[in-house]
């Protein structure tokens, strides 16, 4: 419908459209770190203060890490996407930043799939889907392969409520899904994307790309686990690192299981992180506030960068 419209009132909306997303995303993160119930915005400027994480080093080093982050996401996207259409760096980088301001505020993510897809043309927006859809399985997959490792620690070396057979109760949970999906592939569908189809298509993809993408995506997690690490280190937190390690993944593996609104991701970190970390004595300050500057670094960061990237945004074939 938008098409029959005249093009000055097209542009008119379009630019009220990216206007918005990027103030309901600045609107979002105010209220997160303005407006938390847990962790005040005044104590936890006093905590940061108090325990010298203003520090030029530890910021640039902080900043460092962020960076190294997200080179490896926009490097697999640039990598994955490549099987629909070679795009640069920048591209990819715009496309990477620029969705993550708009999946900002959608639940799990999913408006990211959508705003990716808006940068190609409409024969190939279901196809950059399913890329998108590959790359946070890459992601997912090592999350889970981390997480159940770390959980085994947990509950093999830590006297916590997190019993062995909770764990057995959740990777069948996992297991079981997966099985049903796959018997009943035939049925399983929304909106035109079926399982079969998506199986087809991953068939199709370069074992190389994947090889790459779930190479890229285990670069990703090591750096921000250990960027969660580090900031332990700078609460003064005396924990080996393979101690922290096993409370780390086991943070990120049951924080992904649960359906959240993305602006609500850091309470889900937050409260589990509490109830993990406490264990090895931790305060529920010190872990909200590392989970809090986790959330600005890698994300708040990445999506006021995008923010720009939002505005800039033009349809392709935005005429047609």
């Amino acid at each position: 419908m938008i098409y029959t419209l005249p093009y000055k009132t097209k542009q008119f909306f379009f630019v009220l459209i990216k206007i918005s997303i990027v103030v309901v995303a600045f609107y979002f993160i105010y209220e997160k770190l303005t407006k938390n119930s847990d962790l005040g915005f005044s104590v936890f400027t006093d905590i940061l203060i108090k325990n010298d994480i203003f520090l030029l080093k530890n910021i640039l080093f902080l900043f460092f890490l962020t960076i190294l982050n997200w080179f490896f996401e926009i490097l697999k996207w640039q990598e994955l996407v490549s099987s629909v259409k070679k795009i640069s760096f920048k591209k990819a980088t715009e496309q990477c930043l620029g969705s993550l301001t708009v999946s900002l505020f959608t639940p799990n993510r999913i408006g990211e799939y959508g705003a990716k897809a808006l940068y190609y043309t409409k024969d190939c927006r279901k196809q950059i889907m399913l890329v998108n859809l590959i790359s946070n399985l890459l992601q997912m997959s090592i999350t889970c392969v981390f997480g159940i490792i770390g959980l085994f620690f947990l509950a093999q070396t830590h006297a916590v409520t997190i019993n062995n057979l909770i764990i057995f109760l959740m990777i069948f949970l996992v297991i079981s899904t997966s099985l049903i999906l796959i018997i009943k592939r035939k049925s399983f569908s929304f909106k035109r994307f079926s399982f079969e189809k998506f199986k087809i298509f991953l068939k199709s993809f370069s074992k190389k790309r994947v090889a790459l993408g779930l190479l890229f995506s285990l670069f990703r997690y090591v750096i921000f686990s250990f960027q969660f690490y580090y900031l332990l280190t700078l609460f003064r937190c005396e924990i080996s690192y393979f101690n922290a390690m096993i409370f780390i993944t086991s943070m990120y593996f049951l924080a992904s299981i649960i359906p959240s609104i993305f602006i609500f991701d850091v309470v889900i970190k937050g409260s589990i992180a509490v109830f993990l970390f406490s264990l090895l004595g931790v305060s529920e300050l010190v872990s909200l506030s590392i989970v809090t500057i986790m959330w600005i670094l890698n994300f708040v960061l990445p999506s006021i960068l995008g923010s720009y990237f939002v505005l800039r945004f033009k349809f392709p074939n935005f005429e047609e």
